[in-house]
């Protein structure tokens, strides 16, 4: 089954659950993602920063899904968004995961100490070059996202953020899907924290269904793409296994009052002194 999907401004679709790569480096990337391609997955999400793009590639050669037919996305990191850097970088995760284009590339993480305007100029390059089909970013707030609309030449499609029952972000949810650019769940079930929260428990229980199902299913009837990460077989293919069921409006009303402002990642602090950024002094 083809999993349902969200359009991009490009016209093309977005899965709306795709197998998230975290912390999967190197080899312990490719069991689970053969088990995600086997289970149907037709999305898989990794980033230059996971140290898993060459394993990914293999398992992706291996396996028996056309590289046509799963949508890929990758992600720059935060110290290479100078306009040389981004290009180097893209081409390199290409190599790695051979294939031609990305289906979706992503600024990983904002980076005040370089231009954006510089970085977006090279996205619109990757994507006039066509090794880009779309561009988007990620850990974005309604003021970044505001300037990277003002100044690039090519849609902003995604932002990639923290976003689960504890954390909903409404005002940026709702600035996002305003403006056309697609919400994307990572860390959906909050590194497993929600899993265990009296509330979801009691819903799962009364639909039949695990509390990670039921927390993805919230977050996918608002039009939110999921990208849960695992690396146990099963739970890889229950975390697909949520367009069977529906949620009533007490369910969402239950959950959405879950929101506590609770961060599992994205504190919106930046510690500057991390390599990541690449900020010297």
């Amino acid at each position: 089954m083809t999993t349902p999907s969200v359009s991009l401004p490009s016209g093309d679709a977005l899965p709306l659950v795709g197998q998230g790569t975290y912390k999967l480096e190197g080899d312990a990337v490719r069991d689970p993602v053969h088990a995600a391609l086997d289970a149907g997955y037709d999305h898989v999400d990794t980033a230059e920063g996971y140290m898993n793009e060459d394993a990914l590639g293999d398992a992706l050669a291996a396996s028996d899904v056309a590289p046509d037919d799963c949508f890929l996305t990758s992600k720059v990191l935060p110290k290479n968004l100078a306009y040389e850097s981004v290009i180097q970088s893209c081409e390199a995760t290409l190599d790695a995961l051979g294939t031609d284009y990305l289906d979706l590339y992503l600024v990983h993480w904002p980076n005040p100490a370089i231009s954006m305007r510089e970085t977006l100029d090279a996205m619109a390059t990757l994507h006039d070059r066509g090794l880009v089909r779309n561009v988007g970013v990620s850990n974005f707030s309604t003021y970044q996202l505001g300037v990277a609309l003002h100044i690039s030449d090519v849609p902003i499609a995604v932002n990639q953020i923290e976003h689960h029952p504890y954390l909903q972000r409404p005002d940026l949810v709702e600035y996002c899907q305003d403006n056309d650019i697609v919400v994307e769940a990572a860390a959906p079930v909050a590194r497993g924290s929600v899993l265990d929260d009296d509330v979801i428990v009691d819903i799962a229980a009364k639909h039949g269904k695990t509390p990670a199902q039921v927390v993805l299913r919230w977050a996918v009837e608002k039009d939110v793409v999921v990208l849960p990460k695992s690396s146990n077989p099963e739970h890889i293919r229950e975390n697909r296994d949520v367009f069977d069921f529906e949620l009533d409006a007490e369910d969402r009303e239950r959950i959405d009052a879950l929101d506590r402002d609770q961060a599992e990642y994205d504190d919106r602090k930046r510690d500057w002194s991390r390599d990541t950024f690449g900020i010297a002094k």
